[in-house]
């Protein structure tokens, strides 16, 4: 995690495996925390044999807790107990009283005392999984803190805001993560100024919150901060702007603004290469493979991916997921040129890495691996090997925290191909899941949130649930409506499913209202002649002439609605395979 000032470690100190403040010289300082775009709280671990162990049984009377000095007697207990690896749940007790005693003497010069005290307790909830409980502790350490009586306090208030960022992350609630990041940014501006280098270290961390959460632009704009503040210091050239650069270019790719990421690209593997980082060079050549890829320059793309797979066999084992990324990506790029034996062969390599990886591999790599292999698969029309690998991959994360979004991208993954088969009733159930999980993880507001909604509409109509479809149509066109505009193309499609439910329930003045702008924007777009609008247009027409004949008026046939839906759902998803195939 960044922090507001920097304190060096002693060489000899034991690494710890949870994130603890401590008191030194009189502020708090604050261990880094991994990049959001990666979060996990591991528990704790033996260290090495330096460590002072804890004995088994310390008896405290709570009567006590009146006592000034058990307050850091017990802290130091806990932090101890942490170290040496014992059972954390008795570091948790000695951290929760001491936060009660220093409670109690917060108000006679213990304020800092207390919100270190707090800080641990919130670390030691989330090594053990408790994000939940370590939510409202991080809160009271926010709260009982005031940044006027000093730069310690801004720092200790900075670190809180940092550390419920983390956590909120973890827990999925990515929107609340943003905002608490940005929170401490602006704490550590007001302390430091916008232009000091550990500001750039905050905007970094947030820029990829953002990303995380598909906010691209404010992502791009604190790259630029980043990049404007190297070149204040004169820091160009260093291993910090280049990991800077590869952050703006993959801000750049996410916009489809290929040449711009190109460009960064190229210039941190420079960096890299004049500061001998062989590994590092390596996978800034992926990612420029990954560049050319979309830029359909296949040749350059399989060669820059040749590089980056020779050097990673070389210095990682021919077992490590980075190898079967690499595999994957090749997969993927084979299958676009039309070589459908090479693709397949190359997913095949990858699934042996998956099913044998490295040692300490983390579950939710695998998964990922898994993911964007049935991906493939999906789009080489082998359906149920897809979903069988779907499946293995829910299996990997269901038990891990902080993955709910994840898990509700596969679910509705394995929902869009559970349809294509015609298995209407998983579909619509994979779908409902996904819901559940979205609305609970806080991304009820998202794009995504909008097209899965739409999903499950068509699901519903298959099993002739119309009144179903037409609740979760009319959400989804709210969504989409507030994320992309009333004119983006995934819009108008649940505009144009809409309108379908609309008439086959007999609403026939809100289906015509709905076809009429549908046909208004698309002749805008795209020109009265082009044949991507004929559909609506007949479909206006019929329902125009039908309001003529009002006591004789009927809604188009339920059976023709599901045919027309069933055929723009597959081709829907045959044209836009990857935004399904999520990238975690």
């Amino acid at each position: 995690m960044p922090s507001l000032i920097s304190v060096k470690t002693p060489p000899n100190t034991t690494p710890l495996n949870i994130l603890i403040p401590a008191i030194q010289n009189g502020s708090t300082n604050n261990l880094r925390s991994p990049s959001p775009l990666r979060k996990r709280f591991p528990s704790p671990s033996p260290s090495n044999s330096r460590a002072k162990r804890t004995s088994e049984k310390v008896t405290i009377d709570e009567s006590s807790l009146d006592n000034p000095d058990l307050g850091p007697f017990l802290l130091k207990l806990a932090r101890e107990t942490i170290s040496s690896g014992d059972n954390p749940n008795k570091a948790l007790d000695y951290a929760t009283r001491a936060s009660k005693s220093f409670e109690r003497f917060s108000g006679s010069g213990q304020e800092l005392e207390l919100v270190m005290s707090l800080h641990m307790l919130a670390a030691i909830y989330c090594s053990l999984g408790r994000f939940e409980e370590a939510v409202p502790v991080l809160e009271r350490s926010i709260e009982v803190v005031d940044i006027g009586k000093g730069s310690d306090r801004a720092l200790a208030k900075f670190s809180g805001y940092m550390q419920l960022g983390d956590t909120c992350s973890s827990m999925g609630l990515l929107d609340r993560s943003v905002w608490c990041y940005e929170s401490g940014l602006e704490i550590q501006i007001e302390a430091l100024g916008d232009s000091d280098p550990r500001v750039a270290e905050t905007c970094r961390y947030l820029a990829e919150a953002h990303i995380q959460a598909m906010q691209f632009d404010e992502a791009e704009n604190l790259c630029k901060k980043i990049l404007e503040i190297h070149r204040e210091h004169g820091h160009s050239a260093s291993l910090e702007e280049a990991a800077d650069r590869r952050l703006m270019a993959l801000v750049y790719e996410a916009k489809a603004d290929y040449e711009s990421a190109l460009e960064h690209l190229v210039l941190a593997s420079m960096v890299m290469i004049a500061n001998g980082q062989e590994n590092e060079v390596a996978a800034i050549d992926v990612s420029i493979g990954n560049i050319y890829m979309s830029l359909c320059r296949f040749d350059e793309a399989i060669f820059s991916y040749q590089k980056g797979l020779t050097v990673f066999k070389a210095t990682r084992g021919e077992d490590h997921l980075s190898v079967a990324s690499i595999f994957i990506r090749l997969a993927d790029l084979y299958y676009r040129i039309g070589k459908l034996r090479e693709s397949k062969s190359y997913c095949e390599n990858a699934l042996r890495v998956c099913a044998k990886p490295a040692p300490a591999t983390a579950p939710e790599e695998i998964a990922n691996g898994l993911t964007e292999i049935s991906a493939i698969y999906e789009a080489l029309n082998e359906h149920e090997e897809a979903l069988k690998l779907l499946q293995k991959a829910m299996k990997l994360l269901e038990d891990t925290p902080g993955y709910h979004s994840t898990i509700a991208g596969i679910e509705a993954q394995m929902g869009v191909m559970l349809y294509v088969v015609g298995r209407y009733g998983e579909a619509r159930s994979s779908f409902e899941s996904a819901v559940v999980k979205l609305r609970a993880s806080g991304e009820s507001k998202s794009a995504f949130f909008g097209i899965v909604l739409n999903q499950m509409g068509l699901a519903c109509l298959q099993l002739y649930r119309i009144n179903e479809a037409t609740e979760l149509f009319e959400e989804a066109r709210g969504v989409l409506e507030q994320e992309c505009g009333s004119c983006h193309l995934d819009t108008l499609g649940v505009y144009s499913n809409l309108a379908a439910t609309y008439d086959a329930l007999g609403r026939v003045e809100d289906a015509i209202e709905i076809l009429e702008y549908i046909l208004k924007v698309r002749e805008e777009k795209l020109g009265t002649a082009n044949p991507d609008i004929d559909d609506e247009k007949e479909r206006l027409a019929e329902l125009l002439k039908e309001t003529g004949r009002a006591r004789n008026r009927k809604g188009k046939s339920l059976e023709n609605l599901l045919d027309s839906n069933a055929y723009r759902v597959k081709k829907e998803v045959t044209k836009r395979r990857s935004g399904f195939g999520f990238r975690t």
